[in-house]
């Protein structure tokens, strides 16, 4: 199984930028792409962006050219640059592997507003 901790969310004023990290652990193994996704309550939660074990990215309409996913094998981490943050990008963010999804982690808290 594998387990994932987010990080580096926070407030943040439109137009600046945040970089969420992403903590894998466990059977790192059989983890081929892994996702972002976000939620905002009362809504379902989105898919944001993949990126497969090659390095090769997708991304919703409406973050493309302004998020940018990465990953470090190495370290076991995954990491999601955010720039020209918007006020609806506001949301908790999560990584999980992907298509086939592992538990949840506790997501991390991203807020635009002035």
């Amino acid at each position: 199984q594998v387990q994932l901790v987010e990080s580096g969310g926070g407030l943040v004023q439109p137009g600046g930028s945040l970089r969420l990290s992403c903590a894998i652990s466990g059977s790192i193994h059989s983890i081929r792409a892994m996702a972002w996704y976000r939620q905002v309550p009362g809504k379902q939660r989105e898919l944001v962006a993949t990126i497969s074990g090659d390095g090769s990215t997708y991304y919703t309409d409406s973050v493309k050219d302004r998020f940018a996913a990465s990953r470090d094998n190495g370290k076991n981490s995954l990491y999601l640059q955010m720039n020209s943050l918007k006020p609806e990008d506001t949301a908790v963010y999560y990584c999980n592997t992907f298509p086939n999804l592992s538990p949840w982690g506790q997501g991390t808290q991203v807020t635009v507003s002035s």
